[in-house]
C-alpha cells in the first residue's frame, strides 16, 4: 500500500485541486486524496464548510490545504485559481461543482438554465484549459471531470443539466486522447446517482431496488482515483454500468430515454 500512495503521489502530486470540495462528492474525493498524501486546495463558493474540511484534513493527515472561496461559474474563475495555486506545484485537478436546477424545461427560469451551463460547462472549460496546459507543461498529472448517467440519453426534469453533463463527458474524453499525448491522464466520473446532501434534499422518493439505489460518494470517488489513468471514462458501479449498457446498447433510444424519463418523473414530482 504504501509504494501505491508514492507512486499516486509522483504522478498526480504534490497538490491537488478539488474544485467544488463543500459538500457530498468533493470532500470525499479530498479525503480520499489526503489519505494518499497530496496535499490539497479546495475551491467552493462557501468558505465556512470548506474551512471546517481543511481544518480535519490537516489534522487526520497532516498534509497542507488551502481553502478559497470561488464562484466556479464565474468569468473571473481563472484569475482566482491562478492567485491560489501560482506557487503551487499541482498534478491534479478534480472538478466536482455542479448545478441542477430541478422540475419541468420550461417552467425553470431561463437564468437558472443559464447558471447551469456556467458552472457545469463553461467551468470545466475554463479550468480544464488553464491547467490542461499547465500539466502539459509539466509532462504528467490528471484531471478528472464529474458527469452523471443522465448525460448518456436526454432525461426529463434535468434536461439542461444532462446536456451539460453530456458536455463533460465528451470534453473529458477528447481530452484523454490529446492530453494523454503530453503525459497527463484524463476520466469522465461518470456517477449515478449518489447519496449527497443535494439529491437527499432534492426527492423525499430516494430508490431502494437493486438497480436505482444509490451509491455513497466513498465508492464512487475511490473507483474514479482507481480508472484514471485506465480509462477515458467510467461508469461508477457494477449496477450503473448495468444499467448504462442496458439503455446504450440493448435499447431503442426511445425507450431509454422513455424509461429514464419516467424515473425522473417519479422522482421529483
Amino acid at each position: 500500500r504504501t509504494r501505491r500512495v508514492s507512486a499516486f503521489v509522483e504522478r498526480y502530486g504534490p497538490w491537488a485541486v478539488v474544485a467544488g470540495a463543500s459538500e457530498g462528492i468533493g470532500p470525499s474525493f479530498s479525503w480520499k486524496l489526503a489519505e494518499r498524501g497530496c496535499n490539497l486546495v479546495l475551491l467552493a463558493r462557501r468558505a465556512g464548510p470548506l474551512e471546517e474540511l481543511a481544518e480535519s484534513l490537516r489534522a487526520a493527515h497532516g498534509v497542507e490545504v488551502r481553502a478559497h472561496s470561488l464562484d466556479l461559474g464565474s468569468a473571473e474563475v481563472i484569475a482566482g485559481l491562478h492567485e491560489a495555486i501560482a506557487d503551487l506545484d499541482v498534478g491534479l485537478l478534480i472538478y466536482n461543482a455542479a448545478y441542477s436546477p430541478i422540475g419541468a424545461f420550461v417552467d425553470i427560469e431561463v437564468e437558472d438554465h443559464e447558471k447551469a451551463i456556467a458552472v457545469n460547462v463553461l467551468g470545466p472549460l475554463r479550468v480544464s484549459h488553464y491547467m490542461g496546459r499547465r500539466l502539459a507543461k509539466r509532462g504528467k498529472g490528471g484531471i478528472i471531470l464529474m458527469s452523471s448517467m443522465s448525460s448518456l440519453q436526454g432525461t426529463a426534469m434535468v434536461a439542461n443539466y444532462a446536456a451539460t453533463k453530456a458536455y463533460d463527458t465528451i470534453l473529458a474524453e477528447g481530452l484523454w486522447y490529446e492530453l494523454g499525448q503530453r503525459g497527463v491522464d484524463v476520466l469522465a466520473c461518470i456517477a449515478g446517482a449518489t447519496l449527497t446532501p443535494n439529491y437527499e434534499g432534492s426527492t423525499d422518493r430516494i430508490p431502494t431496488s437493486w438497480l436505482a439505489r444509490p451509491m455513497a460518494p466513498d465508492d464512487v470517488t475511490e473507483q474514479a482515483l482507481g480508472d484514471l489513468g485506465r480509462r477515458p471514462s467510467g461508469v461508477s458501479g457494477r449496477r450503473n454500468r448495468f444499467a448504462s449498457a442496458l439503455l446504450a446498447r440493448l435499447l431503442p433510444r426511445r425507450t431509454a430515454i422513455h424509461t429514464v424519463s419516467k424515473e425522473t418523473e417519479h422522482m421529483y414530482r
